[in-house]
């Protein structure tokens, strides 16, 4: 009995104690041999890569703004009256000075014959004024005030055929008529806006750009504009003026380019505009894509002896879709532009896009959507 209960005691004890070791013996296993055995489990990630490749690239500043003509007018009555005629039809061209509407002149007439008639009356009165100022039979004083009324009927005769000369209504500049708002037989009111000319042989933009670009933008730098009407069309301009002061509130200034109008560009236009002010030929450049955006530190990764690298590297200018390498990269190193979401540190990859030339660029609202949507 005594020995049957001592050798029922032992066994638990010797079971706890064979336990025990193995978990020793597996907490002293080498760390290294343990990741090389989640290494060698772990399926390898498909991955695209492109190679850095040299380049030339361009430092730009890029915006959006609408187009504006470069003079408009809002053409206004400067009498009353009834429209006999309109002259001129909407997206008609027109001079300055051109007649576009003419008002009932009636009244106009009378007035400029009634104030003729008073304005000859007193030329005849003051020329045998003179005559008798010579022979002093009337006084100095006489002879002067007959003189002044005589240029007042004056003055009141050419204030009355400038009014009739308003009766026909002309375009104060030369340009397109953007809209009108009269139709014959319509009464006008005195000072009422009844057309929009709008000057189109130049077109400019106003670009609010930040401080930061205060120094790099110059008046002749030039523009590439897009604009949303017309997809897949480039227009060229210029920088035609640098405001220098910079806007205490927003923090940004103006920058106005300028471009020549034509059939297609049109006012009011919505525009995607480029300015390039630096160039650097043949520098290293790897796609915008290959960037971890989840870095604070501009990273990558590099692919070598089939794993994946979390490699720091040094950026300069951004075009477009690419970017250019200062330093921690060399020419013909392959970088991961998609999958880079399923990817760590050390992480074995298996390549399914292998580009060695550098990727057609994009535009860089494009490029910002491909690398936010490369991770998925």
């Amino acid at each position: 009995m005594l020995a049957g209960s001592f050798m029922s005691g032992r066994r638990p004890r010797a079971l706890l104690l064979i336990a025990a070791l193995t978990v020793l013996a597996a907490c002293s296993r080498p760390q290294g041999d343990a990741q090389a055995a989640d290494s060698e489990q772990a399926p390898a990630v498909p991955v695209e890569v492109v190679a850095a490749a040299p380049r030339t690239i361009a430092a730009s500043y890029t915006g959006t703004a609408s187009l504006e003509p470069l003079s408009e007018s809002q053409v206004v009555a400067k009498t009353s009256g009834v429209a006999l005629q309109v002259l001129v039809e909407e997206g008609q061209r027109v001079e300055a000075g051109q007649a576009l509407v003419r008002l009932d002149p009636d009244r106009a007439r009378l007035a400029v014959a009634q104030i003729e008639a008073q304005m000859r009356k007193l030329e005849s009165n003051y020329r045998r004024a003179e005559q008798l100022a010579a022979q002093q039979l009337i006084s100095a004083g006489e002879h002067d005030q007959m003189r002044y009324d005589l240029e007042n009927a004056r003055a009141s005769y050419n204030l009355a055929r400038l009014e009739l000369s308003y009766t026909t209504v002309t375009a104060p500049i030369s340009g397109v008529i953007a809209s009108r708002s009269i139709k014959t037989g319509n009464f006008v009111q005195i000072n009422t806006p009844i057309m929009r000319i709008v000057d189109n042989s130049r077109l400019e933009a106003t670009l609010n750009v930040p401080e930061r670009e205060l120094a790099s933008l110059k008046a002749g730098q030039p523009v590439q504009m897009q604009v949303d009407a017309l997809p897949g069309q480039m227009f060229e301009g210029r920088v035609d003026r640098v405001a220098p002061v910079v806007d205490a509130g927003s923090g940004t200034f103006r920058v106005i380019s300028v471009f020549e109008g034509n059939e297609l560009l049109q006012p009011g236009m919505f525009g995607r505009f480029r300015i390039d002010h630096d160039q650097r030929a043949d520098v290293l450049t790897i796609s915008r894509l290959a960037l971890l955006d989840d870095e604070g530190e501009p990273m990558v990764y590099l692919v070598r002896d089939g794993q994946a690298i979390r490699t720091p590297v040094e950026i300069g200018h951004v075009d477009g879709g690419f970017v250019e390498i200062i330093g921690g990269l060399s020419e013909g190193d392959r970088v991961v532009t998609a999958g880079k979401a399923a990817l760590r540190d050390g992480s074995t990859v298996q390549v399914i896009g292998d580009r060695v030339d550098a990727p057609a660029p994009v535009a860089a609202d494009e490029a910002a959507q491909q690398a936010d949507g490369s991770d998925q």
